[in-house]
């Protein structure tokens, strides 16, 4: 069973998403808060897996929650009506392993409480966007255990959004060596696929 906390200022939005969410035979919904200091407090008490959080809310925001909420077992999905585009790598980088905006599809978001439980990261397509358009910060060059330099180096062009393609005219190599660099570093990060290295990227700094 998964527990999940709801976070969100609205009554009705928790009502509504508690609704949905209790319907599913693998989903139970443990608490809800709301403002951001609630949501830090009853992720303390309640140990929820999934904490489902608004960034704009009263006493405490979401991106604050999630500094006070930290390396703690939950999987954090920033549930959002706000379509800041500034707001997704500030969350992802605070520990966010999800971010969905408020008109997703409720079976969508079903599926996003499972895929985030289970260990993936998600993110709607414009938070995506938003990640992979992040300009790289000024620590980008930080190393990181276990990645070879051009491993980095790769990283850091997938976190650009190039193509393997791209990356080996770039890196002047054969394309198949590239797919042999990109294999170890998702293989290193302990990742599924090129848009998890990237929030990898992202969220350490090597953007």
């Amino acid at each position: 069973m998964i527990r999940v906390l709801l976070a969100d200022d609205h009554p009705v939005v928790r009502r509504g998403l508690r609704t949905f969410l209790e319907i599913q035979d693998d989903i139970a919904v443990v608490g809800e808060a709301g403002d951001g200091a609630e949501a830090v407090e009853l992720t303390r008490s309640l140990a929820p897996d999934v904490l489902l959080l608004d960034l704009k809310m009263p006493v405490l925001d979401g991106l604050a929650a999630l500094a006070e909420i930290g390396g703690r077992d939950v999987r954090v999905i920033v549930l959002t009506s706000a379509a800041d585009a500034g707001d997704v790598v500030p969350a992802m980088r605070a520990g966010a392993a999800g971010f969905l905006y408020k008109d997703v599809d409720p079976e969508a978001l079903v599926r996003a409480i499972r895929a985030v439980h289970g260990g993936q990261v998600l993110l709607a397509p414009e938070a995506a966007e938003a990640v992979l358009a992040a300009p790289a910060p000024p620590s980008a060059d930080a190393p990181v255990a276990g990645l070879t330099d051009r491993e980095r180096e790769v990283l850091r062009l997938i976190a650009a959004g190039r193509s393997n393609r791209e990356i080996a005219r770039e890196l002047v190599v054969a394309e198949k060596t590239v797919k042999t660099h990109v294999s170890n570093v998702l293989m290193k990060l302990g990742v599924q696929d090129r848009t998890q290295a990237a929030l990898y990227a992202v969220r350490h700094d090597l953007a």
